[in-house]
C-alpha cells in the first residue's frame, strides 16, 4: 500500500498525504507547500509517507 501512495504523492501530493495521516494539519501543510512549489509539495508528502 505504500506504494500507492508514493505514486499518488508525486502525481498529486496532497492526496499522498491525505490516505497517509487525513485531515490533519500535515495535510493542510501539504496543500500550503504544493501551492508554492510542486517539488516541496512532493518532498513533504514523501516524508510523511515514509515516516509513518
Amino acid at each position: 500500500m505504500d506504494i500507492i501512495k508514493i505514486i499518488f504523492a508525486i502525481i498529486l501530493p496532497p492526496l499522498g498525504v491525505f490516505l497517509e495521516v487525513g485531515l490533519t494539519g500535515a495535510f493542510w501543510l501539504n496543500i500550503l507547500l504544493t501551492i508554492l512549489g510542486y517539488i516541496p509539495g512532493i518532498i513533504h508528502a514523501i516524508w510523511i509517507i515514509a515516516k509513518h
